[in-house]
């Protein structure tokens, strides 16, 4: 690659909300920013996360010179265990963040037994070379420590991605952005801005995430009964904030979900939380305290399908039982996509007799992504030459490309790609490239996999119609039935309106056997094959559906 082309290849984070991932080139090098992951939609049955497709980069392993991670939510760091792993841990770059983030990826690479990686926390306004780049990170307020922008330098122009931000002017914890710095970088002259896209929809500025506090705190006075606050399990600002309205209130504190009780220990050992002596209770103690005397703190905001809340709602909880009177508080507001999975929750809740708080009836959530005016606020600070928003489906990505546009950027400079489209710039200007390999992969269980693997197929399949499974015993001579197929189903709607539709199957069986043995066909593979086609059409022309077909073939 010529020496002065820069190259940012999205691979994940546009035209969606999640798995979050920029790899920046240039001179043959390559820095990747962060490496999210998302979570399934409701027809990736039985999958587990979703992760953008490291084909790329496992191809230019040899080349990368470092990861960088913004922060530590799941949609930035969440993918960083299955990379490493891709890439060969022993191979693997180097690792770099803010202080929390780095201790959240040293957890999770633990727990994937990736203990060879090198992990190294880094200071804002610190500058590390990094072959062809100069590497800097930039003080950012967000819903998460240690949250920060990251600068890219090359001899052709900066780089700045902003990752998740807001212009908090009164954060919980810390100082506020670093303005002064961003300011700095403009009057240098930044070349290309990957900005956050996820609230451009939203007009106005955010509210601080210090307002959330007092609204917790009344309506947690107004609970008569247990109270449960679910919020993301990363958020350790809210956590502490609900903390400390429990302690004004006399109310003790229980943590729920491992990722949970992970995320606050960590916090606590890096300073960013405090817990007054005494107010925690482990979750199996919940029970013997009176019920105006404990907060439980839990994960499942998101209405996720293994997560603490949702198991409580379903009464499917080990250790909490959930009952009339409890006060349920969401303190998040549904990622997009997720609100069919949340109202599902908060719907069960109501069932069970739940008094239901959410953003919608008191301000007990405050975005950790800026509103408009902070968008404008970033792209006038910065003074891009080019733009290039990302985080955001791509409504959001049209708004944002028409927000630069409104503070005098030329639209010719504004870029809206997608994953997998390389912008490429270089001394003459800047256009978009020829698509390059991306997409999804699917984490099943442990496994990572191709997501047009035909079990998926399979399962939504299942789902829909059922299985058929036909057992048939054939002379290994003449390919002849021997005895009585056997038909097994499950999961077929409706079967038991069908009657006979066994014995007709079995009749089916005999017959297409039959003629399979006319024709001389006597190998399995073709047998089942035949088998297949034949009663896959006879069961939808008595039942209109398509259930899987499973031919056994047993030869004696």
């Amino acid at each position: 690659m010529n020496g002065q082309r820069l190259r940012v290849l999205p691979l994940g984070g546009l035209g969606e909300i999640g798995k979050n991932m920029t790899v920046v080139e240039y001179d043959g090098r390559i820095v990747v920013v962060d490496t999210g992951l998302r979570f399934p939609t409701t027809d990736m049955l039985g999958i587990d996360l979703v992760l953008p497709d490291f084909g790329y980069l496992r191809d230019r392993v040899r080349d990368i010179e470092a990861i960088v991670i913004t922060h530590g939510h799941e949609d930035h760091l969440g993918a960083l265990p299955w990379l490493l792993r891709e890439l060969g841990a022993a191979a693997a770059p180097p690792v770099y963040g803010g202080r929390l983030t780095i201790a959240m990826a040293r957890s999770k690479l633990d727990e994937h037994n990736l203990r060879e990686v090198s992990l190294d926390d880094l200071q804002p306004g610190e500058q590390l070379e990094l072959g062809p780049f100069t590497l800097e990170l930039v003080h950012m307020t967000h819903s998460i420590p240690d949250s920060c922008a990251v600068v890219l330098g090359t001899r052709l122009g900066t780089v700045l991605v902003t990752g998740d931000y807001k212009f908090d002017q009164t954060p919980v914890d810390g100082p506020p952005a670093d303005v002064s710095r961003l300011a700095e970088l403009g009057r240098e002259g930044v070349l290309l801005l990957c900005g956050d896209s996820t609230n451009a929809d939203r007009p106005g500025f955010s509210p601080s995430e210090r307002e959330v506090g007092p609204h917790l705190e009344e309506v947690f006075a107004r609970a008569e009964g247990r109270i449960i606050v679910t919020s993301f399990a990363s958020n350790i600002h809210r956590v502490q904030q609900v903390v400390d309205a429990a302690a004004t209130l006399g109310r003790k504190v229980s943590l729920v979900g491992r990722s949970m009780r992970k995320n606050v220990n960590i916090g606590r050992s890096l300073g960013h939380i405090e817990l007054p002596e005494g107010i925690l209770v482990q979750p199996q103690e919940v029970e013997d305290w009176p019920e105006h005397k404990i907060v439980v703190i839990s994960t499942g905001s998101q209405g996720e399908p293994l997560s603490a809340l949702r198991r409580m709602a379903h009464n499917d909880h080990r250790l909490i039982q959930l009952r009339r009177g409890d006060t349920v508080v969401f303190s998040a507001t549904p990622i997009p996509g997720n609100e069919r999975a949340v109202n599902e929750t908060v719907d069960r809740l109501y069932h069970i007799g739940c008094d239901v708080i959410t953003p919608r009836d008191a301000p007990i959530h405050a975005s950790g992504h800026g509103y408009v005016e902070e968008l404008k606020l970033m792209l006038n600070l910065v003074k891009p030459r080019y733009v290039l928003p990302v985080h955001g489906d791509h409504k959001r990505l049209h708004l944002h490309s028409q927000l630069a546009d409104a503070v005098g950027i030329d639209p010719s400079a504004v870029f809206r790609s997608e994953n997998g489209l390389p912008l490429e710039i270089d001394s003459h200007g800047a256009a978009l490239g020829e698509p390059e390999q991306s997409g999804m992969i699917f984490v099943d269980g442990v496994d990572i996999g191709d997501p047009a693997d035909v079990a998926l197929r399979d399962r939504r399949m299942l789902s829909a119609d059922g299985i058929f499974i036909v057992v048939a015993t054939v002379s290994e001579q003449t390919g002849e039935s021997v005895a009585p197929p056997e038909v097994i189903f499950r999961g077929v709607p409706f079967i038991e309106q069908a009657d006979g539709l066994a014995r007709e199957i079995r009749e089916e069986v005999e017959h297409s056997l039959a003629r399979a043995a006319q024709d001389g066909v006597r190998e399995i593979d073709l047998l089942q094959q035949e088998l297949h086609d034949d009663l896959a059409a006879f069961v939808y022309d008595r039942l209109r559906r398509r259930p899987m077909v499973l031919p056994v073939v047993v030869e004696v």
